[in-house]
């Protein structure tokens, strides 16, 4: 999962990147980049670490333009190397730099067919290169010297055309503008909008509406599954669709868990549809129960994304609201953490119990999702150590058993808590007295709402079914030996070893 910004303004746009770059920070917190543009030439800097480590003064005056992008990135797939961070960028033709949010399913072929056809070389295992050098190789075809909106479109609808998977990408062709587009699923989020200024009219590209919002854009819509939209250097903006057969099928948890509940994504409120969703399981507990003969004494979320839905549920349920854990916010989120060990040590560095609302209540945890169950089974440890007499646990998402192949880096199947195990089995394994799933029926719902027109969910994670139809026992074999905790370690081994022995190569 990552954040992607692009901007076309009046006046040097790196402040205005930097700061979206900020607010998507919780998309992607192990790499950062930016890359600007004067018309002539780009200026580029990325590099590993949060965006605050990586913009230093020095770096920031040295990005000089009016048209930028940037993005925020946690790895999904190639490597943690610096090498990988974005944006992208390649010289021919023109000059393009890329930015991407998603995962392509079909990689490896795309790479032999760049290699032995396109004349093409790919310098990482990044599937970003490889979709930036589809559409660079798209764009050469055409043999224009200043490529037309047009042509934009037509390579675009080339690249809907090779690529399969989920991208949603922002692109700048220097000397010309940026190009945002949408795969035909719309698996990813991204939206636009404008500000007025006393220069004229600035266009902003996000993955979410809250970059948007805090920059003082005011959002016009979402970029439709399949659409590209091109902004030239001189503020004129252009659309079209460019996919044949277009459905959107938006990612469900974008709004279980990534985005920020001030954000809108196509059309959906992340906060409205989370409290639909504590609403839907707060109907569910009653189902099995009846409001007056449950003993719960009181709903506790696991801040921050299982706030939202608690709320509703306290309501629903009849009984208390109480926040029981304080979050230290110097810690990352550690659904996104990239190895075992270090998701278990963060967990009592970043949340602690109040033992007052604990000590001989009935408590209800609420948490968005649970995947691997390590964190979850601390937390109801350390609600029992502050005194609680019972532990219910409810995930405002269905049980996670399946990888997710779009852009969310989740474990090997046979990692998740729930994988082959019924409710009852979960719930003894994480500690709770009881566990309590939303149902995949009730999550729709709860999104659909917000947007009758959305066509489906793509809710793989869950269901195990992949909208893109291309998912088969294969790939997702070697997703697994590529995602999982074992995987993880070798890969940070060897970037350590790598660099100790680059570092004495230099120091010799």
């Amino acid at each position: 999962m990552c954040g992607i910004v692009g901007i076309v303004a009046r006046n040097e746009v790196k402040q205005d990147i930097y700061d979206a770059l900020t607010i998507l920070q919780h998309r992607g917190q192990d790499a950062a980049g930016m890359v600007t543009s004067d018309g002539r030439r780009c200026y580029l800097r990325k590099d590993n670490g949060l965006v605050k480590d990586v913009f230093q003064a020095q770096h920031m005056q040295q990005l000089q333009g009016n048209v930028g992008l940037g993005q925020c990135r946690y790895p999904t797939a190639g490597s943690t190397s610096s090498a990988e961070a974005q944006p992208l960028y390649v010289n021919s033709p023109y000059g393009i730099a890329l930015a991407h949010n998603g995962n392509l399913t079909n990689t490896e072929e795309l790479m032999s067919d760049l290699f032995a056809e396109d004349l093409r070389h790919i310098n990482t295992s990044s599937d970003s290169e490889v979709l930036l050098n589809v559409l660079a190789n798209e764009l050469s075809v055409l043999h224009a010297i200043n490529p037309s909106p047009t042509e934009m479109f037509k390579a675009v609808g080339a690249v809907h055309q090779r690529c399969r998977g989920a991208y949603a990408v922002v692109a700048m062709v220097i000397g010309s503008g940026l190009l945002g587009f949408r795969d035909p699923y719309g698996i990813r989020p991204l939206v636009y909008g404008s500000r007025e200024t006393e220069n004229g009219t600035e266009y902003m590209l996000a993955s979410e509406s809250v970059a948007l919002d805090i920059l003082g854009y005011t959002r016009i819509d979402d970029v439709a599954p399949g659409e590209a939209i091109f902004i030239s250097n001189a503020g004129e903006i252009f659309r079209r669709q460019c996919a044949a057969s277009p459905k959107l099928t938006p990612c469900i948890f974008e709004h279980v868990y990534f985005a920020r509940p001030d954000s809108i994504i196509d059309d959906i409120s992340v906060y409205k549809s989370r409290l639909r969703m504590g609403e839907h399981l707060a109907r569910k507990i009653l189902g099995q129960f009846s409001q007056h003969d449950h003993d719960i004494d009181v709903v506790i979320p696991i801040p921050d994304t299982g706030r939202t839905a608690a709320l509703p549920m306290a309501h629903e349920l009849g009984t208390k609201f109480r926040e029981g854990f304080v979050k230290n916010r110097y810690i990352g989120r550690t659904f996104i953490m990239p190895g075992q060990k270090q998701r278990s040590d963060s967990v009592r560095q970043k949340l602690n119990a109040i033992d007052l609302e604990f000590r001989g209540k009935n408590v209800l945890l609420v948490d968005d999702s649970i995947v691997r169950g390590t964190t979850i089974t601390q937390i109801i440890q350390m609600a029992r150590e502050a005194g609680a007499r019972k532990v219910y646990m409810a995930s405002a998402a269905p049980a996670l058993r399946y990888q997710n192949v779009y852009g969310i880096d989740m474990p090997a199947r046979d990692e998740f808590v729930a994988h082959q195990r019924t409710e009852q089995e979960v719930a003894h394994i994480i500690g709770a007295d009881w566990l309590v799933y939303q149902s995949i029926e009730d999550l729709k719902k709860s999104c659909h709402e917000g947007n009758p027109h959305v066509q489906d969910f793509e809710c793989s994670a869950f269901d195990g079914k992949y909208v893109t139809g291309d998912v088969g026992a294969d790939y997702l074999a070697k997703l697994s030996a590529a995602r999982s905790d074992a995987s993880k370690r070798q890969q940070e081994l060897s970037f350590l070893v790598d660099t100790n022995v680059l570092d004495l190569h230099n120091h010799s």
